[in-house]
């Protein structure tokens, strides 16, 4: 079998989503939105904010949830490891004006992770994470409880569902100390499970 050509293997890192092509934080759902436009998708896309609201309104309040959700995550994350928070005043004007646009840096995938893909990887809800590793998904989880798995070498976390119930306020903030730990290069599976202890 021939050798893939640098062409290929960057095509075989392509992930099918809505976002920043080249972004470094990566979150995986197990589809797009039910709507015509999106259903063929071969790459990642940016959207515009009148993107969001069209897919609010003709796709309900789940969706709006799942943007909600994320927008309030990625501001929820320290400076110092992720830049998010210094673009914009508020989580809803990052939302607005960041959240999977062009050079947002962020990316909302349909598809598996392509963990050789640098940068950060996160599988919302643990239904979907073990569907994606009974596909083959070639990582390691070490869950941390009923919700949260972490595989430190891919920089790869498994958070519960981007829904206000699932993942509320209490635990974007410790998803965003487990992402921390990620970014820190931490390995010791001790520090990720005092990091799901809330005060």
């Amino acid at each position: 079998m021939p050798a893939k050509t640098p062409a290929q293997m960057s095509a075989a890192l392509t992930n099918v989503g809505f976002g920043d092509n080249n972004a470094n934080f990566r979150v995986y759902v197990a589809a797009p939105p039910p709507m015509p436009a999106y259903q063929h998708l071969c790459s990642i896309i940016p959207l515009q904010a009148s993107d969001l609201h069209q897919i609010y309104l003709e796709c309900g309040n789940g969706w709006r949830k799942i943007f909600n959700v994320y927008a309030k995550l990625l501001f929820t994350l320290p400076v110092a490891q992720f830049a998010f928070q210094s673009k914009a005043a508020s989580w809803q004007q990052f939302r607005d004006e960041q959240l999977l646009q062009k050079h947002g840096n962020n990316a909302l995938c349909f598809d598996a992770p392509k963990l050789g893909h640098s940068g950060f990887h996160l599988i919302a809800g643990r239904t979907h994470a073990k569907q994606l590793i009974s596909q083959g998904l070639d990582a390691e989880l070490h869950w941390l409880n009923a919700e949260f798995a972490v595989d430190p070498t891919q920089k790869l976390l498994v958070t519960p569902f981007f829904d206000y119930r699932q993942l509320n306020n209490e635990k974007i903030a410790v998803s965003a100390k487990l992402l921390q730990l990620l970014a820190k290069d931490v390995t010791d599976l001790a520090h990720f499970a005092t990091a799901l202890i809330t005060k």
